[in-house]
């Protein structure tokens, strides 16, 4: 499969997988606490991709292993516990919305650390969007208008870190093979402080067998097995047959599939969280414009 085919195939299958997080994020946080979820999300990724990073250790990057430690951290453990944390206070639609505003992160970052070139077209797409993401923060969540602006900056600054690990792996891991990089990630990296932060919730003192607790598991284990551990290895491919910014704007497409289940959920905006969700989307197709040829 040549390369431009694969990288479409691949953003429609992200946009699938990572705009349903939300959604069972949501649910998770109906059996356990944001920080149960978070750590939950990341252990059982690294439980299952274990014998793939066992069986490759050999072929561990020593000698990136800032720069694997960087990308694990900002791409696939804070933001894991900044996302439940905010939608506590805000629906999985809005969590959604926000998140389509990776792209402009990953331009601020790739421009600041990795020296990527900035046009004048993204910088003005970067302000548009912004705009829109006020009106979210200030548009309420069709509840009476209520201000949710700690949740909004929670989900941005998930949402920067995603960008810094984007930008890292594409910049300085590109020489390990999607699947394994991931199995190091979650194995290697990450098991160890999700176990630790899982036990500080008291998660092993108070978890039962019981109906409650196993439908909360169910519904992590989705997030983890398709939403982290696979989409993650989508990832990293996709970054290995595009860009970043091609990469980042998975993010376009999954308020859509975000906003589809929190329809069927029962989640409501208000007009001016619609309004707020049309302007960033249409920010970021007008920074993306020019660009398509570069991707």
């Amino acid at each position: 499969m040549n390369a431009d085919k694969e990288k479409w195939i691949l953003l429609i299958v992200l946009t699938v997988i990572w705009g349903s997080s939300f959604i069972l994020i949501k649910k998770s946080l109906e059996h356990f606490n944001p920080y149960q979820v978070g750590a939950l999300r990341v252990l059982i990724a690294g439980i299952i991709l274990m014998p793939v990073a066992i069986s490759k250790y050999k072929l561990f990057p020593k000698k990136h292993l800032k720069w694997l430690i960087l990308a694990a951290f900002t791409g696939n453990f804070i933001p894991m516990f900044l996302f439940p944390i905010a939608e506590t206070e805000v629906s999985s639609s809005v969590a959604g919305i926000i998140n389509s505003m990776m792209p402009i992160f990953v331009i601020i970052v790739g421009a600041l650390i990795w020296k990527f070139e900035t046009t004048k077209r993204q910088i003005v797409g970067t302000m548009i969007s912004f705009a829109g993401v006020c009106l979210l923060a200030f548009g309420g969540d069709g509840e009476g208008g209520k201000f949710k602006l700690i949740p909004i900056l929670l989900l941005l600054l998930a949402t920067l870190c995603y960008a810094v690990s984007t930008t890292t792996v594409k910049s300085k891991l590109m020489g390990v093979s999607s699947t394994i990089l991931s199995a190091f990630v979650f194995s290697f990296v990450l098991f160890l402080p999700s176990l630790f932060a899982l036990t500080c919730t008291g998660f092993f003192s108070t978890f039962s067998f019981n109906e409650d607790h196993m439908l909360g598991l169910m519904f992590v284990g989705l997030l983890s097995i398709f939403g982290t551990g696979l989409a993650m290895t989508l990832n990293y491919r996709l970054l290995k047959v595009s860009t970043p910014l091609f990469a980042s704007t998975v993010t376009l497409l999954m308020p859509i599939v975000a906003i589809i289940w929190g329809f069927l959920d029962g989640e409501k905006l208000s007009i001016l969280q619609f309004v707020g969700a049309g302007i960033i989307i249409g920010g970021l197709i007008f920074l993306r414009s020019k660009t398509k040829n570069k991707s």
